[in-house]
């Protein structure tokens, strides 16, 4: 299976995509555009691309293309992100004064690098910033990235889990260019819909789930790129569009939304990395 994801080898979405399904072939692309495009193209059986943090919060790009994309999510990945500092060789802890990484990265080290006093400068992806400081070394330079990337460039660790917070997870979803037959276990399924400008427009349309007995697990809303001031809504439910109450649920949302798109029922990752880590074999159903 070849799997897409944004950023180069070492990035911590490649880590998700070998959790998804271990012995992939992963292919790193620039961008998220690219990865939609590459798995929309054939290029990849599937993508992987962070949809939410667990400290910094959503990754609107993905939301944003998730909207427009004929693409289907077959699954979900919740991946523990340990940041580490990364240097070149000879670089002490109290020599660094600035570093650079993804913006994401940057957020949830916020603390670390505030009692360090050490600026941040922004990169496209954390292990492109470790590869990229291996390839060019600034004195006073380091990054944040993975063990894994700081092995790959080698690199030496400065400090592990410079994170602030202990349950810095992120969630990927799984895309791929067609459903997949149903597997075991607890499913959830992804929506975006829009509501008319009306008063309990918003109210009404969740008010489906509440009547039908489904629980919600996400509520999301973001700008619509095509008329100003106007939202959609990215909600998260538990259940698969197969299942009675979820069914129903949908149904009645049809009749009280402008538009409603479903984007997948996939197995459930749970909370944690072991959850995480259980789903990758069943992610696709048992396919490939």
């Amino acid at each position: 299976m070849r799997i897409a994801y944004q950023g180069t080898e070492g990035a911590f979405s490649e880590e998700a995509a070998l959790r998804y399904h271990p012995g992939a072939e992963t292919l790193g692309y620039p961008t998220f555009h690219q990865v939609f495009e590459a798995v929309r193209a054939g290029q990849a059986d599937r993508g992987i691309v962070p949809v939410e943090n667990a400290v910094a919060g959503s990754i609107n790009t993905t939301y944003d293309l998730l909207l427009t994309s004929d693409l289907h999510v077959v699954g979900e990945v919740i991946l523990r992100v340990r940041h580490c500092l990364v240097a070149p060789q000879g670089t002490a802890l109290e020599d660094v004064r600035e570093v650079v990484s993804h913006p994401q990265a940057l957020a949830q080290c916020d603390g670390f690098l505030a009692r360090h006093g050490i600026a941040a400068l922004v990169a496209s992806d954390t292990a492109g910033a470790a590869r990229a400081l291996a390839e060019n070394p600034v004195p006073g330079r380091a990054a944040i990235a993975s063990e894994r990337a700081a092995r790959r460039y080698g690199l030496v660790v400065l400090k592990k889990g410079i994170e602030d917070f202990a349950f810095n997870y992120t969630r990927f979803f799984v895309l791929a260019r067609e459903e997949v037959p149903r597997g075991e276990g607890p499913y959830k399924t992804s929506v975006v819909f829009a509501v008319r400008h009306r008063p309990g427009g918003l109210y009404d349309a969740i008010g489906a789930f509440a009547e039908a007995g489904v629980n919600l697990t996400k509520l999301e809303s973001r700008p619509r790129r095509d008329r100003p001031w106007s939202y959609v809504f990215y909600l998260d439910f538990e259940g698969h569009v197969e299942d009675p109450a979820p069914a129903r649920a949908l149904l009645s949302l049809l009749r009280r939304a402008a538009f409603v798109k479903v984007l997948g029922s996939y197995p459930a990752a749970g909370n944690g990395e072991e959850n995480a880590a259980g789903s990758a074999g069943r992610g696709d159903g048992g396919a490939g």
